[in-house]
């Protein structure tokens, strides 16, 4: 089920990167960026109370750090919008395709935010050499060839 989750978060952030860029051009980046975090917070928290799952007290239990996981949500949102804008879906996915893989790759090496340790071997920088060269290709290609 892991790799369908993954797939489906990965249609859905280059289709919601188009939209939300689509959208900004007409309301602008910092007011497409709140309609897209407060619809979110909304089916969140629809999706919360449906499932009954409510219990705000664990948010006191949890390293304080954490909280600041939504912060990340309007930087994705903001950046990615950017990216889409300044570059193409194409172009801006593979490049945070890239930074994506390498950053979670240094988690998984230094077991960083209570991560299991997880060795980046040959294989792994191979793999990350192949996606920096895709990105590459897809960038520097000349067009019609």
């Amino acid at each position: 089920m892991g790799y369908i989750y993954a797939i489906i978060a990965g249609a859905a952030m280059s289709i919601q990167g188009v939209m939300n860029t689509r959208l900004s051009e007409k309301t602008g980046l910092f007011a497409s960026n709140a309609y897209v975090q407060l619809t979110a917070f909304i089916i969140a928290l629809i999706a919360m109370f449906a499932s009954g799952g409510v219990n705000l007290k664990t948010f006191g239990e949890v390293n304080k750090f954490y909280l600041f996981g939504g912060v990340f949500g309007f930087i994705i949102t903001l950046t990615v919008m950017l990216s889409v804008k300044g570059l193409s879906p194409t172009i801006a996915i593979s490049a945070i395709l890239v930074s994506q893989l390498v950053c979670a790759a240094l988690i998984d090496a230094f077991g960083l935010m209570d991560s299991e340790k997880v060795a980046f071997t040959w294989n792994k920088y191979v793999g990350a050499a192949g996606m920096i060269a895709s990105l590459l290709l897809f960038k520097w290609i000349p067009k019609g060839i």
